[in-house]
């Protein structure tokens, strides 16, 4: 995790758990003059609502213009993790064993970046992918991005 996103967790995750909500986890998008700052929010009993975003938005915005971590424009969002829940944390991914999940590597491994399996389990610093008949203990530092793959019955 870079410096800033540390930075924006430790301002924003108060700011959500003080609402009530579980703080899932935040993207950020720098895109040249303009970013993207999307904040996950989640309430395993009762759900997200627009509402609750709403809500959340507004705190989360007062604090961003109080503490100003990001120097320029950015749009604000936030958002329920959804079915195709992004995950952020190795915790998330012991949560989520025995799901499908697809990510992408910030480096190949094995000539590949990307990879879509089930998550077996978590072994220290690793998480353990199936693909197809083969095992992958892929270094949580090393994926760039991983999301739970709905599955429909």
């Amino acid at each position: 995790m870079s410096a800033k996103l540390k930075r924006l967790e430790e301002i924003l995750r108060p700011v959500v758990e003080g609402l009530g909500f579980e703080f899932w986890g935040i993207e950020f998008r720098s895109q040249g003059h303009h970013s993207l700052l999307r904040v996950f929010i989640d309430d395993a009993e009762n759900g997200v609502s627009v509402d609750d975003c709403e809500k959340v938005s507004r705190q989360v915005s007062a604090v961003m213009d109080v503490e100003d971590p990001i120097q320029t424009e950015y749009t604000l969002e936030v958002s329920s993790p959804g079915m195709d829940r992004p995950l952020f944390n190795l915790d998330q991914y012991r949560a989520f064993v025995g799901h499908q999940v697809r990510l992408r590597l910030r480096m190949a491994f094995e000539g590949r970046r990307k990879f879509q399996g089930l998550i077996k389990g978590v072994e220290g610093d690793e998480v353990v992918v199936q693909v197809d008949d083969q095992e992958y203990l892929l270094p949580f530092d090393s994926i760039e991005k991983a999301n739970i793959v709905p599955v429909f019955e």
